[in-house]
């Protein structure tokens, strides 16, 4: 089982992607996603996606927002992953290159236009709705098989 988060900083409109066109054997490739990753050991999810913008992007997020939980079934090599959803309104610095790809502010109506995971379109919009989601997304072979969406 693994562990991860992803956060969406969003300002003015727009929403920061990471365009994942960098990282070797990466199953993300080609992919736009919000940033994130895997948690370290001891961390709680706040802690890691605090760590994760910070390392992926040079900013520091201030106040992340738990928006959902996302339940991937042997999404990767079999396992089973569990994702904590933030969403990031306020955060300083400077944004710097990231390893994994290309960071680029995209108009929020532009979002689901983008080459994403089947399963984030139908997510994203529920980012911008009040209280909190749950969902579970089995992908086979890259495909989106089924889903399921609890809103709270």
């Amino acid at each position: 089982m693994k562990l991860a988060t992803l956060c969406y900083l969003r300002r003015n409109g727009r929403t920061l992607m990471l365009h994942r066109v960098k990282k070797q054997d990466d199953i993300h490739e080609g992919k736009w996603n919000g940033l994130g990753g895997k948690f370290e050991p001891g961390e709680s999810p706040e802690e890691c996606v605090v760590r994760e913008v910070r390392e992926e992007a040079g900013l520091k997020i201030k106040n992340p927002r738990l928006k959902g939980v996302l339940t991937f079934p042997g999404f990767a090599k079999g396992e089973d992953w569990y994702v904590f959803v933030f969403t990031a309104p306020e955060f300083t610095g400077r944004m710097r290159d990231c390893a994994e790809g290309e960071l680029e502010w995209i108009k929020d109506a532009d979002l689901l236009k983008l080459n994403l995971w089947a399963g984030d379109k139908v997510f994203l919009p529920l980012l911008k709705r009040r209280g909190h989601f749950s969902g579970k997304f089995s992908y086979k072979n890259g495909r989106l098989v089924k889903y399921s969406v609890e809103k709270y």
